[in-house]
C-alpha cells in the first residue's frame, strides 16, 4: 500500500495537536518515609521555582503505600509557602481505598500511589519565585505504618 500525501501531512499534523494539548510536568519531588514509619514530626518538605503566572497549575499530593496500610484515608496538614509570606496550612482527607472496591490509584503487587488533586479548579501561581511545601501526617497514629512515601507534583495546563 502506498501512502500518499494528501493522508500522511494531515495525519501527522493531527498527532502534533493531541500531544500538545494537556498537562506538563512542571514539578514532583517525593520524600521516602523511613521504615514505613511515619512519625507525626517528620516533614516532607521542597521547594519549586515559578517562572510563568499565566498558565494555569494543578497541584496534587503523590503518597504511596503498601497494601497493609491499615485504613481507607489519610489526614495531612499541607502548607505551601509563596515567595515573601508565610507558610499557610490546610487540613487534607485524602480517601485511599474503600471496602467496596479496594484501593484507589494505581498499585503493582503490594503498592499503590495515588494523586490527590488539591485545587479543584486550576489557577495560575500569581507571585514569581521560589514556592516552599510542608507535608505532616496528623492521624491518631504516630508512627503511622505502611506509608512509602510522600510528595508533591505541580503541572501546567496549556
Amino acid at each position: 500500500m502506498k501512502w500518499s500525501f494528501s493522508f500522511v501531512i494531515p495525519s501527522l499534523f493531527s498527532l502534533l495537536l493531541l500531544t500538545s494539548c494537556g498537562a506538563i510536568n512542571l514539578y514532583e519531588k517525593n520524600t521516602a518515609i523511613p521504615n514505613y514509619a511515619w512519625k507525626a514530626g517528620f516533614e516532607a518538605k521542597g521547594s519549586f521555582d515559578i517562572t510563568d503566572t499565566i498558565h494555569p497549575n494543578k497541584i496534587y499530593v503523590v503518597l504511596r503505600h503498601t497494601d497493609a496500610y491499615r485504613y481507607n484515608n489519610i489526614w495531612l496538614n499541607v502548607g505551601i509557602q509563596k515567595p515573601g509570606d508565610s507558610m499557610r496550612f490546610q487540613k487534607v482527607d485524602i480517601p485511599l481505598g474503600s471496602d467496596a472496591t479496594g484501593w484507589y490509584g494505581t498499585g503493582m503487587n503490594d503498592i499503590w500511589e495515588i494523586r490527590y488533586e488539591l485545587n479543584a479548579v486550576a489557577y495560575p501561581f500569581i507571585h514569581k519565585g521560589l514556592y516552599q511545601f510542608s507535608i505532616q501526617q496528623i492521624m491518631r497514629d504516630d508512627p503511622l505504618l505502611q506509608v512509602m512515601s510522600v510528595g508533591m507534583r505541580i503541572e501546567r495546563l496549556n
